[in-house]
């Protein structure tokens, strides 16, 4: 027996090593950790449990004898973080560059397949070379069966998908279809083709980071959702990210406590919101003021500035924001905002996390070029979002709320099961001076004095109908508040609306506008 313990423990060891501690330096010279350094800085202390360690591949071609190597270039299992059950995956580049061949997918799927079975959350550490071209069909095939998987957890567990090196080709798929992608600066990469195909293709000369890297896909593509600056902020960031999560969608997220008073009064609000409402501020400060601690966790920082979207807690539990941003195109909606706030409102309807919406928008961008990128159906992804989801939906009126965008920005016409409105609201068709200019053109154009007229036609009209008080007679807002105490009276709407229930048509699923 004892001979038997140390063969174990010998094989054991050598499998910590991955590809060898050359690789290993390797890999720490470029500011990364290995597969297994990962998983430890991740979970639990003495948490993690390994699965399908011994497992190596069956291919024989192009000498791949030769390579075989325990583990398969991923390291895959199970574990506790801050005590809740999450599954992981972790591609180790020190082995075979970390390519996903026939035996690594099925590592990966097995582990996919134990998460949607015990309901918990799924991260992947996504760090290789791409398809293993040793294995042909094999490795393509292995792509197809995380792909479906991925598919079928969808609104089932949370996904994550981490990017801590190279993920080309194929492989980007995986994180496309999860959640949420994290990425580290510098050192991750996410592209479908390379540097030296684009240039033999199309003749542009792009660097690695320049096409693929985490600015690109935080600032430009939208495709990634978190850049850190290291690996050890990454999981830091991740670890908080699932915090805020559930387990699954039969859950509710975890709850914490908390020492904020829910009905504490924030006069800040005042000095925050400038008494012009064509001058523009940072809703984030907003944001800041009525939720808990004043810990939000944006989420697309860099994209699409004009919408913020993200978590936060009242009362300790888990909600959504979207909220329109004045400091960037004024607040209003645009393609790259209707799909990031559509998006995340999917995400947490699908999670049981409730919305909260802070509104202040002008109206959809203008423009040609906005006309041509499909505004129309873009912005319809955000009214189908509001419209479908079924959790409890507030929604808190600020300043401007005209025409369509008013509507698509979780409105009671798309569901909202509570609106409430600050004195400062202005809910109208257009803006004041607009509406002016189209009603009251004739009656201008030939006054004796268009100047003073159109003024006092624009004060006119501002009295009838840009104010939340027409709104509010009319039922389409439920009160008009103090913004000082909108931390209150957010924090009593969602405890009133905790034991929400309201039934969907039945149908396979809708054809959102994608």
């Amino acid at each position: 027996m004892v001979e038997k313990i140390n063969e174990l423990r010998a094989k054991k060891k050598k499998l910590e090593l991955g590809g060898g501690q050359k690789k290993i330096d390797g890999q720490h010279s470029k500011g990364k950790m290995t597969a297994r350094e990962r998983l430890a800085a991740f979970y639990d202390e003495g948490t993690f449990i390994e699965i399908d360690a011994f497992v190596e591949t069956r291919c024989i071609d192009f000498g791949m004898q030769d390579k075989k190597m325990p583990g398969d270039g991923v390291v895959t299992g199970y574990g506790n973080v801050e005590g809740r059950l999450v599954f992981a995956s972790a591609q180790d580049f020190t082995v075979i560059g970390g390519s996903l061949g026939e035996m690594h997918a099925k590592k990966i799927t097995k582990m996919m397949d134990m998460a949607m079975k015990m309901g918990a959350p799924v991260v992947s550490i996504n760090d290789s070379g791409g398809a293993r071209i040793h294995e042909g069909i094999d490795a393509l095939s292995g792509f197809g069966e995380i792909f479906y998987r991925n598919t079928m957890a969808s609104g089932v567990i949370p996904q994550i998908s981490v990017i801590m090196g190279p993920c080309a080709g194929g492989a980007v798929y995986s994180p496309a279809i999860t959640d949420f992608i994290l990425m580290v600066e510098n050192t991750s990469q996410l592209f479908i083709t390379g540097p030296s195909v684009i240039k033999a293709v199309t003749g542009e000369d792009v660097s690695m980071q320049d096409l693929g890297g985490a600015a690109v896909h935080n600032e430009k593509s939208g495709n990634a959702h978190f850049s850190f600056a290291n690996e050890d902020e990454c999981i830091a960031g991740l670890k908080k990210l699932i915090s805020y999560l559930p387990d699954n969608n039969l859950s509710g997220a975890p709850k914490t406590e908390t020492d904020d008073d829910l009905s504490r009064v924030s006069a800040k609000i005042y000095d925050i919101i400038p008494e012009n409402i064509n001058v523009a501020y940072n809703v984030k400060d907003v944001i800041a003021e009525v939720v808990d601690n004043g810990d939000f966790m944006e989420i697309q920082a860099g994209y699409a500035k004009n919408i913020v979207i993200g978590f936060a807690r009242f009362n300790g539990r888990s909600v959504g924001i979207v909220a329109n941003n004045p400091s960037h195109l004024a607040g209003s909606l645009d393609v790259n905002s209707s799909d990031k706030a559509a998006r995340f409102i999917r995400f947490c309807d699908s999670f049981n996390i409730p919305l909260v919406t802070f509104t202040d928008v002008p109206g959809y961008f203008p423009g040609v070029e906005q006309e041509y990128n499909g505004i129309i159906r873009h912005g319809a992804k955000l009214l189908y979002a509001f419209s479908e989801a079924s959790v409890p939906k507030i929604n808190i009126i600020m300043r401007k709320a005209y025409g369509g965008a008013y509507i698509a920005m979780n409105s009671k016409h798309l569901g909202a099961d509570v609106v409430y409105a600050w004195p400062t609201a202005e809910i109208a068709v257009m803006g004041a001076e607009g509406a002016a200019n189209i009603i009251f053109r004739r009656d201008i154009a030939n006054s004796d004095d268009p100047v003073t007229l159109r003024g006092e036609k624009i004060e006119e009209y501002r009295q009838m109908f840009s104010n939340p008080y027409v709104a509010a007679s009319k039922g389409y807002v439920d009160d008009v508040i103090d913004p000082a105490a909108t931390r209150a009276y957010i924090a009593s709407a969602l405890e009133m609306l905790q034991s929400k229930r309201e039934e969907r048509p039945k149908k396979k699923h809708g054809n959102i506008p994608l």
